[in-house]
């Protein structure tokens, strides 16, 4: 009997231990996937943004500003070997995919001596030009400043005054949204009630885009981006970046008065005529506002996402900050005074724009190095490190990097892909958790091969990730 009662027993916990297994095996293997990336098209439909991220822990950033580390590591793993490191990158420079010129600039955080660097003079950029536009943007503009779009009054003439916002929405956000503050329903609702507390029922509504100047679409960019519908005039004013529909305005401003005088008849205000440019009238009075989420978090969004269309918003915006006039012109005379501020080397910089989609762009690997460790070296700068993708998690690197386990998780890079340009520009630590910084450049890939261009690139970062690259 006691037999009989044992074997029970044992049959018992033997069926309250294998589910426990089995959870635990999928608790294990869930978390292994989880880290590795494999999970992100399931839980987050592609790119799964910081908010639902947290960084593999070799990629958290130190309490010391810049120097990204292994978070909680109380071992510190000594130097970089030089000579190590160059060769651990050389076999992937030569990619004959990448073309004729190809560069590398790689730095240590702490000192920002030089561990490795290849090829020579400047590089189309493509969107790692969006480096030195993020950090002149922190560097410049007070980090708490929130741009306001406002309504404003002059007996029964309203003028909604554009600031700047670039991610102003039609419609309030989703809880959760970070970037998407403003938005012209809130505005509509406020400059309603407001009016209707005044006894005024009946308006005109014109608009005032004035705070940028210039042209709308740098000289320096084909054409076609704006007649193709690619990017949309940049504008002071605009809602939902001046698309709707799918479709690109080719006047935002005057499309989002539009809207914003559609919202306000929703709200029982008469809105008389068209929408028509204006300066604000001398004298009026400000009946509502709704303000843009801060500079540091436009400029996470914009990193992660490479947007364009706020990139150049920015550039704008750090002119206005930095006294110069709000152009195209304006914005790279006031990021080469912030680069230059750093101590940052800008020999051959030629920027003609704040998003890198201008091939008349220039910048050196060294440039795009050593802005990403001048970031590192100050608390007001060092967000930029921290917004930059994750290998296979985050943002434009969602989707790279599958093929290459080492680096998968270990590498934080801004991209750069344009037809023939394929650039890399962050940090990566090697198999011992030792950071380096570095920039890889090649603007005259295979034009037929661009994912294996792009593949190419990857394999410089993930040669740094698998180097045991410690001095003896």
């Amino acid at each position: 009997m006691a037999r009989r009662q044992d074997i029970r027993v044992t049959r018992t916990l033997l069926s309250l231990a294998l589910p426990l297994v089995v959870i635990a095996a999928v608790v294990l293997g869930g978390t292994a996937l989880w880290e590795r990336g494999d999970l992100n098209r399931f839980i987050c439909d592609g790119d799964c943004g910081p908010s639902n991220v947290i960084a593999p822990r070799s990629l958290a950033i130190d309490a010391t500003p810049g120097i990204p580390g292994r978070s909680g590591s109380t071992k510190d793993p000594g130097p970089v070997d030089p000579a190590k490191l160059a060769a651990a990158v050389a076999p992937t420079l030569k990619a004959k995919v990448l073309g004729p010129h190809v560069g590398l600039a790689a730095l240590s955080p702490d000192d920002g001596s030089v561990l490795a660097g290849s090829g020579s003079g400047t590089f189309v950029p493509a969107s790692t030009t969006k480096v030195l536009t993020g950090y002149a943007a922190l560097a410049t503009i007070e980090p708490g400043t929130r741009f306001t779009t406002r309504v404003v009054r002059s007996g029964d003439r309203l003028v909604l005054v554009g600031g700047g916002d670039p991610y102003l929405a039609t419609r309030p956000a989703a809880d959760g949204d970070r970037v998407h503050r403003g938005d012209l329903t809130t505005l509509a609702r406020r400059a309603a009630a407001a009016l209707e507390e005044a006894g005024v029922s009946r308006v005109s509504l014109d608009y005032d885009a004035s705070l940028f100047t210039g042209p709308a679409a740098s000289p320096a960019w084909r054409p076609s981006y704006v007649a193709e519908n690619l990017v949309t005039p940049v504008s002071s004013l605009w809602a939902d970046q001046g698309v709707e529909n799918g479709l690109r305005a080719d006047d935002p401003a005057r499309a989002a008065a539009r809207t914003f005088a559609s919202l306000l008849r929703k709200r029982g205000i008469e809105v008389s005529g068209n929408p028509a440019p204006a300066t604000v009238p001398e004298g009026a009075r400000q009946i509502a506002t709704v303000r843009s989420a801060t500079i540091g978090q436009i400029v996470e969004t914009l990193i992660r996402t490479s947007d364009n269309q706020a990139a150049e918003v920015v550039l704008r915006q750090v002119a206005v900050a930095a006294g110069e006039p709000a152009t195209f012109d304006g914005g790279a005379r006031a990021v080469r005074e912030a680069l230059e501020a750093a101590d940052v080397d800008v020999s051959g910089l030629r920027l003609t724009d704040g998003s890198g989609l201008s091939r008349s762009n220039r910048i050196a690997p060294m440039t795009l190095a050593e802005t990403l460790r001048a970031a590192g070296t100050s608390s007001r700068t060092s967000g930029l490190l921290a917004d930059l993708p994750v290998s296979g998690f985050t943002g434009t690197l969602v989707n790279r990097f599958a093929q290459l386990p080492t680096a998968l998780g270990t590498v934080r890079a801004k991209t750069g892909t344009l037809t023939g340009v394929h650039s890399l520009a962050g940090y990566a630590l090697d198999a011992d958790g030792r950071p380096v910084i570095f920039a890889v450049m090649a603007d005259r890939t295979d034009r037929d091969q661009p994912f294996a261009a792009q593949a190419a690139v990857d394999k410089v970062a993930a040669a740094i990730a698998s180097c045991r690259c410690g001095r003896q």
